[in-house]
């Protein structure tokens, strides 16, 4: 199913306002001069300097076309087959608006999408007026991409009284009644328009490019300057600003989360839930009203230098629209991000103590490091600290915890590797003409010899399938999980207006693909991913998430290996491994109800439509609500933590009380704090392999350095 064009610019809609659609005016957004520059410094470098060199020409005017199109209404809920008719037109003439620096044609097709979208909104409330019958046997077919468009305004309608429909008929069976049901409905869809009303021009214009950059190669993007400095947040895991996480709330700016040391949490005066109503600059500045405002916008008023002033007009939470705003004046400061930082934890397994670090991404503050800041974070430094604390606890092994880590620098997936093995090749790289050279680890010595495993899952790509696939093919870990994504090509990120020399911020920046990696075995990981040692199920298959998934992905290839010296050979020590493991683990009631919930999922994932008749949605629901609460008696039977798992409440996240969303939230991170079972599976097959190895002598001398033999059993 595809995302609606809201989802890919600003994430999960977190808002919900409900001004009258016909009172909001109507909105004609264009392109600046500088987007047409922009598009232009964009285009050298695509069509110069990607390693897939690709024209801009008619061909590619008409992907862009089609893929932009399919950003907009991939879902095919808004635009008429007239509208389609009418911008075929356009289809050979991108490839010229961007040359001729003349950008009116997608911000027109743009307006015409807002245009149809407040279209839709208005009609809904006439719709959920009629209300619906559900004893009527018929089908919404929620995955329109490969359906036509909709030939007619009535055809169309036809849609959305299904789409409706479908809504209703889930909040009815959650328990709602007709009024609560009607109420969220209309505010849902107004909020809808709301929203894309809100998109600006450097949305507008971010998405067009991408429209481009996307039909070149999946992993090439643009950036517009609000994204860029979001994206090198990221990679810095720092702001300055007050430490506050905003969400909008109706209206209102609402405080979502407070970061933990950060200003505002030291100030003692926010809370979560309280609203932002006006912010000002420094103890003189003059006050802005922000209500109604998009959110982005009042970030960026929020956020500011270290050691500057910003005041805030706020409405405590519990406060009614009425109640008295209290002033308040904090200072700005660097706000660190620490739940994206490697951490780390220890599991006992058999009287054993297995250490886990757990790293989401491989960050690097390049800007820190640029100014010889000597504190700038860096991935391989935190691990680094975390072996050498994990060495104070007198850990036996252990395991590196990739799972949903999607990448990052490629030097901290060098450096990184480097802590682990002696010296030696990490990663090949072959660029654009064919030269390869070799990412290597140069820095004699380890910061952790002993036994090793690394997690990967679908979802662990490029920069941690090179840092898994070095440590294979040296046979100096263990990987552990699933088959990772696939990813094996290397973007660098580019700014235009460093290369435009501009003053400030207007171009954006460039993440361009100029090479692939290649393990040191020569194989490449692209479509393939890191294949587990100790495999679990697969929870997607390649076609339906991975780097096959993916329209334009550059094909599989192979070069010669580099030179390097194997660290240790688990040949003869994986057949006992697995055969340990799959002895245990068909033994683990968690283990077979993901199974079970895996095959479910596989079942479902093809269907496209969904029954609208009541009855049947009815005994589906029952059967789901028995099987939930079997499986929460299993888990208290079993001494097992409750399910998190809840009925469908109709609801999307954002239409949830405030206070409710960060509850689940904190319930939600309390529960990853903790470690699931196939974490703790994969720190009893390292144990397993540190007991084998403690045991056997000969076995211990043909697999080499992977781990040094234990023989006191126990540490």
């Amino acid at each position: 199913m595809k995302w609606h064009f809201l989802a890919l610019v600003i994430g999960a809609t977190l808002s919900a306002s409900t001004p009258a659609i016909e009172a909001a005016k109507p909105k004609h957004l264009a392109p600046t001069n500088a987007q047409a520059q922009a598009a232009l410094w964009a285009t050298r470098f695509l069509t110069r300097f990607h390693y897939k060199r690709v024209p801009l020409d008619d061909a590619m005017s008409a992907r862009m076309f089609n893929r932009y199109l399919e950003t907009l209404d991939g879902g095919k809920m808004f635009f008429l087959q007239a509208d389609i008719d009418e911008f075929t037109a356009y289809k050979l003439e991108l490839d010229d608006a961007v040359f001729e620096q003349d950008l009116a044609i997608p911000f027109k097709i743009y307006d015409r999408y807002l245009s149809r979208t407040r279209e839709r909104a208005a009609a809904v409330d006439a719709m959920l007026a009629k209300g619906f019958e559900f004893s009527v046997n018929e089908d919404f077919a929620f995955d329109r991409e490969d359906l036509p468009w909709a030939k007619s305004a009535a055809e169309l309608d036809d849609v959305w009284r299904k789409r409706l429909k479908n809504d209703w008929l889930r909040l009815k069976l959650a328990g709602k009644d007709a009024k609560a049901i009607q109420d969220t409905l209309s505010k849902r869809y107004h909020t809808l328009a709301d929203r894309t009303a809100d998109i600006d021009e450097e949305d507008v214009f971010q998405a067009f490019m991408n429209a481009y950059a996307v039909e070149i190669e999946p992993h090439t993007n643009y950036l517009a300057p609000r994204a860029s400095e979001n994206f090198n947040m990221q990679m810095r895991l720092s702001l300055e600003g007050i430490g506050a996480v905003l969400q909008r709330e109706d209206e209102y700016t609402a405080i979502r989360t407070i970061v933990k040391g950060g200003p505002a949490d030291m100030s003692g005066k926010v809370k979560v839930g309280d609203r932002v109503l006006a912010v000002g600059q420094g103890a003189a500045g003059a006050m802005v009203d922000v209500v109604g405002w998009r959110l982005d916008d009042v970030v960026d008023l929020i956020r500011g230098k270290k050691g500057t002033v910003v005041k805030l007009d706020i409405l405590p939470g519990d406060a009614g629209p009425d109640g008295k705003p209290q002033r308040i004046e904090i200072t700005r400061d660097k706000v660190k991000l620490e739940e994206q930082a490697a951490k780390k934890s220890v599991i006992d397994v058999g009287g054993r103590k297995i250490g886990v670090i757990t790293l989401p991404t491989f960050y690097h503050d390049f800007e820190g490091e640029r100014r010889g800041d000597a504190d700038f974070v860096s991935s391989t430094a935190d691990v680094s600290r975390l072996i050498g604390e994990l060495k104070k606890q007198q850990v036996a092994g252990i395991v590196m915890d990739l799972r949903g880590n999607g990448g990052g620098s490629l030097t901290e997936a060098t450096d990184l590797t480097g802590l682990f093995i002696d010296k030696g090749p990490v990663v090949q790289v072959k660029d654009a003409q064919g030269r390869i050279s070799v990412e290597a680890d140069r820095n004699t010595g380890t910061t952790w010899d002993g036994p090793l495993a690394v997690m990967i899952d679908r979802e662990s790509a490029s920069a941690s399938e090179i840092f898994a696939a070095a440590l294979q093919d040296y046979g100096r870990a263990l990987i552990i999980g699933q088959t990772s994504f696939g990813k094996g090509t290397v973007q660098n990120l580019f700014d235009l207006d460093h290369v435009a020399q501009n003053e400030t911020a207007q171009f954006g920046q460039l993440k361009l693909t100029i090479a692939q990696f290649f393990r040191i075995n020569g194989g490449s990981t692209q479509h393939r991913g890191v294949s587990p040692d100790i495999a679990y199920p697969d929870s997607w298959d390649a076609l339906d998430y991975g780097e096959s998934s993916l329209d334009n992905a550059l094909p599989w290839t192979s070069i010669e290996p580099a030179q390097y010296e194997l660290s240790g050979d688990l040949k003869q020590l994986l057949p006992m491994l697995s055969a340990r493991h799959e002895a245990r683990i068909g033994k683990n009631i968690e283990y077979r109800w993901w199974q079970q919930d895996l095959a479910d999922y596989h079942n479902e994932r093809d269907k496209k439509t969904i029954s609208l008749l009541e009855s049947e949605r009815r005994k589906e629901r029952d059967a789901q609500e028995k099987k939930r609460a079997d499986r929460k008696q299993a888990r208290i039977a079993a001494g097992l933590d409750a399910d998190r798992s809840k009925s469908d409440d109709g609801l999307q996240a954002d239409e949830r009380p405030l206070a409710e969303q960060v509850k689940e939230e904190e319930t939600a991170t309390a529960q990853e704090d903790k470690p699931d079972f196939l974490l703790v599976e994969a720190a009893t097959v390292l144990n397993d392999a540190i007991d084998l190895l403690g045991k056997d002598q000969r076995l211990a001398e043909a697999v080499g350095d992977f781990a040094p033999p234990v023989r006191s059993g126990v540490n």
